[in-house]
């Protein structure tokens, strides 16, 4: 199983990455918002410089739009990323616009993650245009009112019938108790968030018996 970051809050980074739980690190222009800071003026060679230090296997990237400038944004982004020793991705939007961008992106070489997804039937579309990843949006998809675990289910039997194994990694999750279900559907790419990761590693009853295998020691010290 893999798990990503789906944060640009460095600080969070800073927190997650090194306990060597997440493999990478996702984000978006609405969690650069939320990070404070503004999408067109980010200065990516710092922010990969930090993931590489954190000793981060990929950093995904989303395009800021789908229009003339998208290619020349990813280009750059790529060019940046040769100087790291992780694998970049870029994220592109599962429209009809994003798509008619893949084969030049291709052409460039870039690893390529469709997103913005909340129907199984898409996954035929980023598994032919051989995209390696998408990302559909499970918490959004029950918000929407879909039947998000039947959707996930399909879009699994697509994958395991799938020549080109288009990987599908689980964004918008809302709770760990999401995460275990669709995990036994056999989904084993996740990204997220911060608070999910808290959500994940807190167990009371494990605390707890911690806290006596300490106090027993402690014991033991003073006996000893």
């Amino acid at each position: 199983m893999k798990l990503y970051l789906d944060s640009f809050d460095v600080e969070s980074w800073q927190e997650w990455i090194p306990s060597g739980l997440f493999y990478g690190i996702t984000t978006n222009p609405i969690l650069a918002e939320r990070a404070g800071l503004f999408y067109p003026s980010i200065n990516w060679s710092s922010k990969m410089a930090l993931a590489e230090k954190l000793n981060v296997k990929e950093f995904h990237i989303q395009l800021p739009s789908c229009d003339e400038t998208a290619i020349s944004f990813a280009a750059q982004r790529k060019e940046e990323a040769q100087n790291f020793n992780f694998n970049f991705v870029v994220k592109v939007p599962l429209t009809k616009e994003g798509v008619k961008l893949v084969p030049e992106m291709k052409r460039l070489g870039l690893s390529i993650l469709m997103t913005a997804c909340y129907h199984s039937k898409q996954y035929i579309t980023a598994d032919a245009i051989e995209a390696d990843y998408i990302a559909p949006y499970f918490g959004r998809m029950e918000e929407a009112g879909l039947d998000a675990y039947d959707h996930m289910s399909l879009m699994k039997d697509l994958e395991r019938h799938s020549t080109n194994r288009c990987k599908i990694l689980v964004a918008s999750i809302r709770s760990v108790e999401q995460m275990m279900t669709l995990a036994a559907q056999g989904h084993v790419y996740f990204t997220i968030s911060p608070a999910i990761a808290d959500e994940l590693l807190s167990a009371e009853l494990t605390v707890k018996a911690v806290s006596e295998f300490d106090e027993a020691a402690a014991k033991h010290k003073v006996l000893g």
